[in-house]
């Protein structure tokens, strides 16, 4: 695939095809980082914590029953 480099304001950009998008897993306005590797372009997705929502989606929406477990009063040393 080939896409050229356009003027962009001030800058130059490279529009990037929904299925390069998708098949990197990129999203828009999430930051990605770029480098260079043997006078290469290297854009790679930087590491991004997901959401409690996120997550959840892997478990069908369901985020399992947290209900609180009394443990009894502490033993000897410990601490609660």
């Amino acid at each position: 695939m080939v896409e050229n480099i356009v003027k962009w304001g001030n800058s130059q950009g490279i529009i990037i095809p929904k299925a390069i998008m998708e098949g990197c897993n990129f999203r828009i306005n999430e930051p990605v980082s770029l480098e260079i590797v043997n006078k290469e372009l290297v854009i790679r997705p930087t590491f991004r914590h997901r959401t409690l929502e996120e997550r959840a989606k892997d478990y069908g929406g369901k985020l399992g029953d947290f209900t609180e477990v009394d443990w009894g009063k502490p033993l000897e040393g410990e601490v609660w």
